[in-house]
């Protein structure tokens, strides 16, 4: 009966062969095998102890899993440089609407079946977070096997196409976007407030809503919704610099979306409570032009916020086409 006597080497091959396809193994391990030797070789012939030259080579060669997963051309990080910046633009291109999209929808329904705002907000913001993180687990786990897989995904690569435009003339301030912002924000808060605190109050001392209850059933968490898509726009013409016309073109979608919708309600009647016209006093005829004012006033916003926004792109031009001194 013979014993095999397991070497340092026996073992560290082992460990390595496991990792690696079983119809290289063998390959593989002669490859290895001849390798390690000619290393120990060179440091006794340098001197060095065979004992001492055989631990020194492996250590030298690391950890086995590493020197398998080469072998085995298998990465060990989730996402490698070559999916790594598709896989972050488009992460954060998903982030930037998906759940603020889900955010407002959500909020707005739960808004339609129960006028509660606090809880609507709260169920909106919940809803949000869960689909990001949704969006950010299966677009990671999506890139992580096509890292690992010997397929082509057909991704773009990057060309000279794909370089930004230069830098252009910045027309828009932090200072007036965080205005703007602030002021949106506020008549957001206005117009979910004015439902349950109002400086007018009805026969039973009651606080009197000043629009119409019967809204939230629809129209005003829409019109809310808007609002909140107007921080996105104040948001991107700021991280643009400029009006351009993509996004005069979206400013006249939201601004037309908000002020239709309250313009037609006020010609409709249907836009202040009832109670409150009554808390308040005010005559039939007063409420008439309250009423043909806001709808005047509406359509007149649309013109100017759009006519606005229109002239400012159409003055807008890069600097590499001007003459603009250069600051040394």
């Amino acid at each position: 009966m013979t014993t095999q006597t397991t070497t340092l080497t026996d073992r560290y091959v082992h460990a390595v062969l496991r990792s690696v396809p079983e119809d290289r193994r063998d390959d593989i391990g002669r490859e290895l095998r001849a390798s390690i030797a000619d290393m120990v070789e060179a440091r006794t012939d340098a001197g060095e102890p065979e004992a001492g030259a055989e631990r020194g080579v492996l250590t030298e060669l690391g950890d086995p899993g590493l020197l398998a997963a080469q072998y085995a051309d298998r990465p060990l990080h989730l996402i490698g440089p070559r999916y790594f910046l598709t896989y972050w633009r488009l992460l954060l291109r998903l982030l930037a609407w998906i759940p603020a999209t889900v955010v407002v929808v959500v909020a707005a329904v739960s808004l339609i079946t129960e006028p509660d705002a606090a809880s609507a907000i709260g169920d909106g913001v919940a809803a949000g977070i869960q689909v990001a993180l949704h969006v950010a687990f299966w677009t990671t786990l999506t890139f992580a096997i096509l890292e690992r897989v010997d397929i082509d995904p057909g991704l773009p690569g990057w060309t000279v196409d794909s370089l930004p435009e230069a830098p252009q003339e910045r027309d828009v301030s932090l200072v007036d976007t965080v205005a703007s912002i602030v002021f949106i924000a506020f008549f957001i808060m206005v117009l979910i407030g004015q439902n349950f605190r109002s400086w007018v109050q009805g026969p039973d001392g009651d606080d009197v809503a000043v629009l119409d209850p019967d809204l939230w059933s629809g129209w005003l968490p829409f019109l809310i919704g808007v609002l909140v898509l107007n921080i996105a726009l104040e948001v991107w013409r700021y991280r643009v610099g400029r009006w351009t016309w993509p996004l005069v073109g979206a400013m006249a979608v939201v601004s037309a979306a908000f002020a239709l919708p309250v313009a037609w309600l006020a010609w409709d009647e249907s836009l202040f409570n009832p109670a409150f016209v009554d808390a308040v006093g005010m005559s039939s005829q007063v409420l008439e032009y309250v009423n043909l004012g806001i709808v005047v006033g509406a359509l007149v916003t649309i013109v100017a916020e759009v006519g606005d926004a229109a002239w400012k792109a159409h003055k807008a031009t890069p600097l590499t086409s001007g003459a603009a001194p250069i600051a040394h």
